[in-house]
């Protein structure tokens, strides 16, 4: 509210449509507020309330009953807030009349995920035909927690043509003139205010009440020929700067997810503990790509067991990237707890227990960099390992942040070759074409326990995203034993993704954070 007022008083030659917390009498709403010559001249309440993933907005706030319009000197203007909108592809608008709205305005906090901004177009332009009417819709950028938003405002006319685009990924101002032409919306009046009690939204009754702001441009002889502007810099060229591939989309989500976690936070640095392997390859990547050069620093911690090439890719790695490199080898540390272990380890074997020895000396090591320098550490791990659990709680998943915590192992290879092809082979080719191996003992890979990636990703894909059962992916062609396993292990995996750190969400219900609400204690299993 000290904001509004504040906004106000700027107000006095144009009209604002600012989102707030709007407290009544009544209760606390998700609201609009429409804001001309230094006051508020109406104040519009959120009706569908978003209540699903990390939306939980019917905890706080109450249901709006009534819709509005404002005159721009004869231009009926509409507005309403993110789910409101979309709700009006279904709904059974009555006939039009001469009188309808001609433009929408939408404000909204549309999280991103993967083909999101072609799915949005899609359905705004269908409302926007079906209701015979122009869309603008205004669109949040930028990184909250796991949640990004990647702004991609638009404006789409009442054809279902995209006039204009704003960036993605970026804050961006755009100006789009267009003459109005004298449209028959869907959108319905009703000039006569019910009692609010008995105003009603429902599939077929729809008031629109209509507030008349008595604004018009200051040439008044020349009304007929404005070009009213919808202020959502590319107004030469329409539509630009759109993501060319699936890869680069998501790279753009990835890149402002990690900067906006990290600066938000009041961080100013990073550290990333490099293995050789892929997966902290592209999260240095990122993190420089997000944060630059001079705020992302390496530790490389290579044991008895780390390959002399995983050593080589990674100081070319850096130094392709211009990015601070350390060395801290863990042997000794291991070979101190050995020592002292003696009396409690079984063999000399290297099993479970010894590879996680090594992956928590890490993990230390990484956190006290941390401590020392206030670095933020990113953690590497990708959505393949963490979703079945193929990761070292306390060890590779210590950090403050994960990027790629929801990017299959799959993708990680798509969006590194991405990024060669766009930045000159930052990422060393070896890194890429050579097989994952967490490097814990002699000639060890991930196939050791896990089916081979490309097999493992779209049965992940079709558990966690699709919502399939076990029945049903073995009827995708996969063989039933593998099936079998991968479910297994990512329900008995629960207790790993509960303890892990944050990451950027860019699948539609991510398997860990608040999409999966599996029990961790659950004894049934296949």
């Amino acid at each position: 509210m000290k904001y509004i007022k504040r906004i106000k008083k700027l107000t006095s030659n144009i009209i604002a449509i600012i989102g707030f917390v709007n407290k009544s009498y009544e209760g606390v709403y998700n609201s609009a507020a429409v804001i001309y010559n230094n006051q508020i001249k109406y104040v519009y309440n959120k009706q569908f309330l978003s209540n699903c993933s990390f939306f939980d907005e019917e905890r706080y706030f109450k249901r709006g009953n009534e819709n509005f319009a404002f005159k721009i000197a004869d231009i009926l203007v509409e507005i309403n807030i993110s789910d409101d909108i979309f709700h009006m592809v279904n709904i059974e608008i009555p006939p039009a009349n001469s009188s309808g709205v001609e433009l929408l305005i939408n404000i909204s906090a549309s999280p991103y995920h993967t083909e999101k901004i072609k799915e949005r177009i899609n359905i705004l332009s269908k409302i926007a035909i079906k209701n015979n009417v122009n869309i603008a819709c205004l669109n949040m950028v930028g990184g909250q927690d796991e949640m990004v938003f990647d702004g991609n405002s638009l404006i789409i006319n009442n054809k279902g043509k995209v006039l204009a685009h704003a960036k993605p990924f970026a804050e961006d101002i755009m100006i789009y003139d267009f003459k109005i032409s004298r449209l028959k919306s869907s959108l319905s009046t009703n000039k006569e205010r019910h009692d609010k009690k008995e105003a009603k939204l429902s599939e077929n009754h729809r008031s629109l009440y209509v507030i008349d702001l008595k604004y018009c441009p200051k040439n008044k002889s020349n009304i007929e020929e404005y070009n009213y502007q919808i202020s959502i810099k590319n107004n030469s060229s329409k539509i630009k700067n759109q993501p060319s591939c699936l890869e680069e989309e998501i790279l753009g989500a990835l890149i402002l997810g990690t900067r906006d976690y990290v600066r938000k936070n009041k961080f100013k640095e990073v550290v990333i503990a490099l293995s050789g392997g892929i997966d902290s390859a592209l999260t240095v990547a990122i993190a420089t790509l997000a944060l630059g050069r001079d705020n992302v620093n390496t530790v490389m911690m290579p044991s008895l067991y780390t390959s002399p090439e995983s050593i080589r890719d990674s100081e070319d790695l850096c130094r392709n990237l211009s990015i601070n490199f350390i060395t801290v080898p863990i042997w000794p540390i291991y070979e101190s707890y050995l020592k002292s272990l003696t009396s409690i380890l079984k063999d000399n074997e290297i099993d479970i227990t010894k590879e996680n020895i090594q992956a928590r000396i890490r993990g230390n090591i990484i956190m006290a960099f941390s401590n020392e320098y206030n670095w933020l550490v990113l953690a590497t791990g990708n959505k393949s390992e963490l979703s079945v659990g193929y990761c070292t709680l306390y060890g590779d998943m210590a950090g403050g942040f994960s990027p790629i915590k929801d990017v299959y192992k799959t993708m990680v290879y798509r969006i590194s070759k991405f990024i060669n092809k766009k930045y000159s082979n930052l990422i060393p080719e070896n890194i890429i074409t050579k097989v994952p191996s967490a490097e814990l003992k002699p000639d060890q890979k991930d196939e050791d326990k896990l089916p081979p990636y490309e097999i493992l990703d779209p049965i992940l894909k079709a558990y966690l995203e699709d919502n399939l059962d076990y029945h049903l992916i073995i009827k995708k062609g996969f063989e039933e034993k593998i099936v079998r396993n991968v479910i297994n292990m990512v329900d008995s995996s629960e207790y790993k993704r509960r303890q892990s750190s944050p990451g950027i969400k860019i699948t539609p219900p991510a398997p860990s954070g608040k999409d999966r609400r599996y029990p961790i204690t659950n004894s049934y299993k296949l």
